[in-house]
This record gives C-alpha cells, structure tokens and sequence, in this order.
C-alpha cells in the first residue's frame, strides 16, 4: 500500500490507516479472535496506522493481545484527557493523562507508542496548558515519539498554530470540508502531520437508510444539485477518493471490525484511485456554495 510521511515526524504511514473504536466497543474480549483476524489482516494488507484511545472500551487491550508481537511493523497512535473505565480522577488534569499514558502501554504490551494525542478537548482546556504539558512530559521520558490534537473547529486551529503539537487529526470528508479551508494550508506550513478521520463520512453520502444525521442532511443537499460529473458509482470509493486526494491528508483513518468490509477497503485505495480531479472540485464547488455556518462535527 501507499504510504506518505506524516509532517515533519518522518513516519511513514499507510495512506489507509486502520480506527480501532468499533472494535473496542463492538467486539469487546468476547469476540477477541474476531478483533486479532482484522487487526492481523490488516498489517498483512499494509495498513500500518492503528489508532486507539484510553476510552475505547477494550481496544487497547486487544491491540496489546493481537499485534504486540508485530510492533516494529506499525505506526501506534492512542489519545489520552478523559477519566474511563473507572478511573477516580477528573478528565483533563495532568495525573490523568499521566495515568492514562501508563495505563495504555500496559495494555498495548509495549514501552512507548508513536504518538499521543489529545482526546478532543475544548479550547479552554488547551489555553490552560496542563494536559499538554503532560504530553510533553510524556514526551520528554520516551513514552511517546510524537504529540497531537485529536478535534476539530476553534481548538484545532489552537492546536495548529501553538507550535506545541507534532500532528493534528480532524475531521475532513465530502461533506465535512472545513478543514480545507480553515486548518490544512496553516497545518502543511507548520509541518504537522495530518490525520483524516470520519473520512467516508459515516456512510452518509448515498445512503438515505437510517436516522436522520447532520452528515445525512448535508450529503442530501449536495446530491440534489445533480449528479457528480466523473463520479464512480461506488458512494465509499467516492468518499475515500475525495478524502485522499487532497495531499494534506496523510492517512485516513476508517473503523471496522468485519475483516471482509477492511479488506474491501484495501482494495478501493490500491487498485481504484485515484478517483477523477473532476468529481473532486465538483465536491469542493458544491460545499464552497451550500456550506455557510457548516462546521466541522465534533
């Protein structure tokens, strides 16, 4: 698989890049087989991006049962801020993510990860500095390689423009594209790395199936401006193809724990993009018109 180098960290990673909330949540130790065949697959196929969190339910852990053994073949991100699984202290103190640090080596099974990222705190919580101050401090003692931002809006553009941060992940899609406009010329001339989540957009874009979404809402209105010129019929090959061809992006990042939909993803990126440049900047042309007020989700 493709890979490209995520800023000026000097990692290369997986253009697709493998969100292990579901996993944590869906599957659980219950299901531990499941979780090790698609994380396992995945290294197999050239995905080498896993993104984890303290608050994942057991993602963590599985990822330490799973893969451990493989860990010179990834990159390992995790996030850290929130008081889980039972923890007494408050979210967003320094002990906290200190702990929460500790707690996800532990249970990854391994002495550091790649990068540590804030768990989408607000902006007054990044002013404050604490908690990145304990990512530095983590930093500082080899616990973590890199420190990022996990979030979206007025605190990523914070984030970005600290100077504090080695990578930002935000939300960027077909119909979530404020973060063309706000963060990614700013981010790129910093150096961050940029890591793409919600990158299919939830399945929003062709999918009328469901409860009413805010992805849902905007993805209708775009479509009923006509079809997209040179748009493939596949709605996730769409989005996928818009997500990573801005050359911002340097890994997206889609979750799943049915090995067959993983798989099916691998083979969109490396054998079906690129997608047109025309259905492209008919995307971008259709937001830049309707997107007034749109911002990013949180």
């Amino acid at each position: 698989m493709k890979t490209q180098t995520l800023g000026n960290t000097g990692l290369r990673v997986s253009r697709l890049g493998l969100g292990l909330a579901e996993i944590g949540f869906e599957l659980a130790l219950n299901r531990e087989k499941q979780a090790s065949r698609v994380l396992n697959e995945a290294l197999d196929a050239g995905i080498n991006f896993l993104d984890t969190a303290a608050c994942y339910g057991d993602s963590e852990v599985l990822v330490g049962r799973a893969v451990a053994h493989r860990r010179d073949e990834f990159v390992l991100a995790t996030k850290a801020g929130h008081a889980t699984d039972g923890y007494p202290g408050r979210s967003w103190t320094i002990r906290t993510i200190t702990d929460s640090i500790d707690r996800s080596l532990q249970r990854l099974k391994t002495d550091h990860v790649d990068l540590v990222q804030l768990h989408s705190c607000d902006l007054e919580i990044l002013e404050q500095g604490d908690v990145i101050r304990a990512l530095l401090d983590a930093k500082q003692a080899g616990k973590t390689r890199y420190v990022g931002y996990s979030g979206d809006n007025e605190a990523a553009r914070w984030a970005v423009e600290s100077g504090y941060f080695d990578t930002l992940q935000t939300s960027y899609n077909l119909v979530d594209q404020r973060a063309r406009l706000d963060l990614f010329s700013e981010a790129q001339a910093r150096g961050l790395g940029i890591i793409a989540k919600r990158p299919i957009a939830n399945a929003a874009w062709g999918n009328g199936n469901g409860a009413p979404s805010l992805y849902r809402q905007r993805a209708h209105e775009m479509a009923e401006l006509g079809p997209i010129p040179g748009a493939p019929e596949d709605p996730i090959l769409l989005a996928l193809g818009f997500t990573l061809a801005h050359d911002a992006v340097a890994t997206a990042i889609v979750g799943t724990k049915n090995p067959k939909h993983m798989q099916a993803n691998v083979k969109l990126v490396e054998h079906m993009l690129p997608i047109s440049a025309e259905a492209v900047a008919a995307l971008q042309q259709r937001y830049d018109t309707l997107a007034d007020g749109w911002r990013q989700q949180e």
